[in-house]
Formats: C-alpha cells, structure tokens, sequence
C-alpha cells in the first residue's frame, strides 16, 4: 500500500525522523517510500488543510533537515535541492513539517546566499549543507561598491525563488513571501563582515550609503519585481548580521533599522514588508543584568531601560505585523507578552536553533526539563496576548509568516526529543476561544 502522509499524526511521524536520524535501516525504507510518494505529488491535497485557529500553534523552518533527508536518501546535494525542482523543493518541505508535527507551513530556503549570489557573488555549495557566500572573495570592496548594478530577475536565482513562491502558493494557498536580506546582511555577506565593523566604527557615514545603495539598486527593485508578479504577497527581510547582538543597539537602529526605512520610503507595497529576526534585546540590558541573580534576571521586570524600549520601537517600526522574541534576545517573555497587548499585536516566541542542537547539549534531562518550562512559559504568554488583541477569524493560520511558537531552525542534528517536548506542549494547550 502506498505511503499516505495522514498515518503519520503527532508524534507518529517525529519517532520515524528519530529513529531514521539514528541510522535505523527499516526507518531509511520507509523514509524512502514515504518521500517517494511526496515527491511524486501524492500528498498535495494534504497541504491545503489548515491548522485549528482557535488555539496556539508552531511554526518551523525546515529547508536544512528536508536537505539532510533528500542527501541521505537519494543522494541530491545542496545545489540541485535549492535550485533545479520547485516542485521537488516545496513537497520535500512540506512533507517534513507534516511529519514533524508542525501546524503551519512556513516556506524557507538559503535566504542570505540567495539574495547575494544573483549579484555576482562567489559562492560554496555543500554537498548537505546550505549555500554560502565564500568568504575568501567578496563581491565589493571600499573602491568599487557604488559599481553594483541591479541584476536580472528574470533568471537564475531570482527565477528559482518565483518558481518556488508559485508552487508552494498552489499547494497551500497562502500568499506567496519573498525572503531575502535587509541591506546590512546583504552588505555583509558580499563586502565581508569585518571590513564593514571596522567601517561602522570609523566610518559609519560611508556604512550608510552603502546600505542606501544596495537599498535602491538591489533590493528596492527585487521587490518591485516580487509584487509586479505577486500583487498579494509579502516580503520578509532578514538581518541577524545587523543584530543588536552584533553591532550594538544604537547602530542596529541608526544603521540597519534606518537603512530598511529608506528603502521602503514611497513604496506602495511597504505595509506588506516587515523584518523580524533582529536578534539579541538583552544587550540592551546588559549593565542592569549584571547587577542581578540569575534567578532575579528570569523574574517580571516592570521597568525596562530607555534604551531596550528604543530598540523596541525601532523593531516594531519595520515589523508592524507581530511582536517577536527569539532566544537570542534573552528577555523575559513577560516583556514581550505586555508590549504586544500594549500595541495590539500578535506574539510569535522563537525556539532557537542551539537550544534543540543534539551536539551541543551537555545534560539532556535538564535541557528536558528546561525546554519544557519555556515551552510552556512561551504558550501561556503568547495565549494571554490571543484573548487580548485583535485577530483576524484565521487568527493568521493562513498567513505565510512565522507565529506563535517557532522553531527558528529544525536540521539534521536537531534533537527529536526536544521538538517533542515542545510540541507535546503545544498539542497540550487549553483553546483560548470557542
């Protein structure tokens, strides 16, 4: 009999990933039959269901472990996955979120390798890993970045995305969601990181024309583009390289947050674009939580610094849509939880991608443990800010962006018993409206 997706329910079709992960043969056979038939088409109808919208649900994004899958399994490696079969691509990402246990699709792919390879970047391509921008030989330099010029859309990369948005639109129905970098990301990747810190340091003025010009040469027409050919979709721009994390809150704000508001001046699409994985809030609280117990740190803060409420205004000014805390932020979820009621915003809480690392966990019942009081936390806040702010009827299970409980990366060494956990949590959760 065929492979059917609908006899892999929660936590049916996790304990097959596990039990494939481990190296198990009859797990392989089956993993085989079953990507046989997605692949082939033979659960399209499946991927049009919706999730509930009346209680929490989860997000993922999943493009690395349907790699790892498709190279254990058949022997297709990065480039051929992410650029030769839009349908292959789509179904292979479908089909691991239905396994997963995951209520709602979020389409991803390389996203930073992508926006910088259609502009002439070097590029590496894994066998089973992601894409990357070499970083022996960037694309630009402080002589020559003013030569950039807008690239053809119509081929390439740019032509692989739209192949892919068109499919997963026609599977799933939600509108299609361009991903790509925000102007700091890209400039890192094909200018190369250090050179821009050291140029955000000593010359911030030349950083920001930069960022302006890949802004109206580069990324202003990609959208463009994108909504001449998908008048109701979205764009998500990405730019953890320009992370309070990493360049500090006031240049996160005055560069990166300043360079996605000046490309979106006048554009008509610009309530359809949003950027939400600036990440690392608690660099903002850095002085205050020294001072504190660890355990003070984890407890409700009723005042939060100026500075932390500047970065978050900032964040919200190009992400208007939701209110999201990743793990990288560090700040209690209470936090969050009060700032969406306050702007009447939905609330997406990420599970970052070191927290469900098999390789990285020194003792896993406490990292069980410790999973499952997130978990649990994140629910109750993200519950809380349902009941209190206004929802569409779908409460955005539709929607092709990231919400309630996210993982912000699930891969080929994540650990399954973490995702469980979580999930269990997620299955478990009391409906917050009739």
């Amino acid at each position: 009999m065929p492979a059917q997706i609908e006899q892999y329910p929660f936590p049916t079709g996790l304990h097959l990933l596990k039990r494939w992960q481990a190296g198990d043969a009859d797990a392989k056979e089956e993993m085989t039959a079953v990507f046989d038939a997605a692949i082939a088409g033979d659960f399209d109808s499946n991927y049009s269901v919706l999730t509930s919208s009346n209680r929490i649900h989860s997000t993922a994004s999943v493009h690395m472990l349907g790699l790892a899958i498709l190279f254990d399994l058949y022997g297709i490696e990065s480039r051929a996955y992410y650029n030769l079969d839009p349908y292959r691509y789509v179904r292979t990402n479908l089909a691991v979120s239905r396994l997963l246990g995951i209520h709602k699709f979020y389409t991803t792919w390389a996203l930073y390798a992508f926006t910088c390879e259609p502009l002439g970047q070097k590029m590496m391509y894994p066998d089973r890993f992601p894409p990357g921008a070499d970083p022996d030989a960037f694309l630009i330099n402080d002589k020559n970045w003013r030569d950039l010029k807008t690239p053809d859309f119509h081929q390439g990369i740019p032509q692989a995305i739209d192949g892919i948005l068109e499919v997963a639109q026609e599977l799933t129905g939600a509108p299609p969601l361009l991903q790509i970098s925000a102007p700091y990301s890209l400039a890192a990747d094909i200018y190369g990181q250090e050179p821009l810190l050291a140029d955000v340091v000593n010359n911030p003025s030349q950083v920001n024309a930069l960022l302006d010009h890949l802004g109206d040469v580069v990324l202003g027409p990609w959208m463009d583009h994108f909504f001449q050919k998908f008048s109701d979709g979205w764009v998500e721009l990405s730019d953890a390289s320009g992370s309070p994390f990493f360049i500090g809150p006031e240049n996160c704000i005055n560069m990166s947050i300043r360079s996605i508001r000046h490309m979106l001046r006048d554009k008509p699409y610009a309530s359809r674009v949003f950027d939400n994985n600036f990440r690392g809030d608690i660099v903002t609280e850095s002085e205050k939580k020294s001072r504190r117990s660890k355990r003070r740190s984890k407890e409700v803060v009723s005042n939060h610094s100026d500075r932390l409420m500047e970065l978050t205004d900032a964040k919200v000014s190009v992400n208007p849509i939701f209110m999201m805390r990743l793990e990288a932020d560090k700040i209690d979820i209470s936090f969050y939880e009060k700032q969406a009621i306050v702007r009447n915003l939905p609330l997406t809480s990420g599970i970052g991608s070191p927290q469900i690392d098999k390789n990285s966990i020194k003792d896993i019942e406490i990292t069980k443990k410790n999973i499952r009081e997130d978990a649990r936390s994140f629910i109750k806040s993200i519950s809380q800010v349902c009941q209190a702010v206004d929802l569409p009827d779908d409460n955005h299970v539709g929607a092709s962006w990231p919400s309630h409980i996210y993982f912000e990366d699930i891969n080929g060494e994540s650990h399954f018993d973490l995702v469980e956990i979580v999930l269990e949590e997620v299955y478990r959760s009391i409906p917050f409206r009739d």
